[in-house]
């Protein structure tokens, strides 16, 4: 049985838009797409990825979390509802 079902790659992990009806640890096959033929940048060299590393350090460093947020729990977190 052959089904489309979208997804979000997260933190290694794909994570379905909606609710699917697999059975947890069923083995699938992904058969990757993008979306309106939307591609991911090629990082051609390793001083291009510590380029691009370092300003997002540098982008996250001028913009601190706030000593104030709020703290979610892993649950809160990966609420889908």
């Amino acid at each position: 049985m052959a089904s489309t079902i979208n997804a979000v790659f997260e933190h290694g992990v794909f994570r379905p838009e909606s609710q699917c009806d697999i059975p947890d640890g069923a083995r699938v096959v992904l058969a990757i797409g993008f979306p309106d033929g939307v591609e991911p940048p090629t990082v051609a060299s390793g001083e291009e990825r510590q380029r691009i590393l370092r300003g997002i350090v540098e982008r996250m460093k001028r913009n601190p979390w706030p000593a104030d947020a709020p703290h979610f729990t892993r649950d809160e977190m990966y609420d889908c509802g």
